[in-house]
């Protein structure tokens, strides 16, 4: 049957939303594999699924573009949040996610923030394979861990251009140290309050930039005393704000745009 969609994005980080409220949920893992497909489908890094929900404006729920189901998305989340921002007339709303409720708020220029809940960074929370202190792995590089819920990876480098992202990211995915699988950073310190980063993303390739990676980079480099507790990232596509005080949520602020809505022949 028909199934209506809109097309987003966070600085390129490309997104697709459906509104199944009032309706049975349609999205199975075969279905967001269609549609993720850039030749044949719609195309996107995340698709978020808009369900009913007694104690929040909506539920939402995550696809990768291969189809495997992940629990949070930091771009598709400030776009959902837009979304119903819109329809209420309102400068925030609750969100309940695999995560939790969470809280999001429109900014004065227009940008969306959302507590993106508290880091997981004990070894079993990640997930890794064994008891291990996640701030320096036994991987060459001494790479730091954490979970958004979802896994992510992080190296600290002098220089980005001599990575090749796709090649040394896709090995560090699957490696055996992640059951789960990871989403894998490349970091610049530019200083203090800036970096610059690079990402191989579990199930997505490399993307033009992620809201959830772009929180767990700025994690783990605060935890390493790299960096301040607000920090600009910029990934390819343009920038966002991470802010996190050590403890606590974490606060991911940054633009979305609508690009266009269809209807997709499920």
């Amino acid at each position: 049957m028909p199934l209506n969609f809109h097309k987003m994005h966070a600085n390129g980080d490309d997104f697709v939303v459906v509104d199944a409220r009032n309706a049975t949920n349609p999205i199975t893992s075969a279905l967001a594999k269609r549609m993720g497909d850039r030749h044949r489908g719609v195309g996107f890094n995340q698709l978020a699924v808009m369900l009913d929900c007694d104690d929040a404006q909506a539920r939402v729920v995550f696809w990768n573009a291969d189809g495997s189901a992940l629990d949070t998305c930091g771009s598709a989340t400030r776009g959902v949040a837009e979304r119903l921002m819109r329809e209420s007339n309102s400068t925030s709303v609750i969100l309940r996610t695999n995560r939790g409720l969470l809280t999001c708020e429109q900014t004065t220029s227009g940008a969306i923030t959302v507590s993106m809940g508290e880091p997981l960074l004990g070894w079993s929370q990640i997930p890794l394979a064994t008891a291990l202190d996640s701030l320096r792995l036994p991987l060459a590089g001494e790479p730091t861990a954490c979970s958004m819920g979802n896994p992510h990876c992080t190296y600290f480098v002098d220089d980005l251009a001599n990575i090749d992202i796709a090649a040394v990211g896709s090995l560090i995915e699957t490696n055996p140290l992640f059951p789960a699988r990871t989403n894998v950073h490349f970091v610049k310190v530019i200083n203090r309050r800036h970096i610059r980063l690079r990402i191989w993303e579990r199930g997505g390739g490399v993307p033009l930039g992620s809201g959830s990676c772009s929180c767990g980079a700025a994690i783990n480099g605060i935890r390493r005393g790299l960096l301040d507790d607000c920090v600009e990232v910029k990934c390819d596509g343009g920038s966002v704000t991470v802010q996190w005080r050590g403890t606590g949520p974490v606060l991911l602020t940054g633009p979305v745009e609508w690009v266009f809505s269809g209807t997709f022949a499920a």
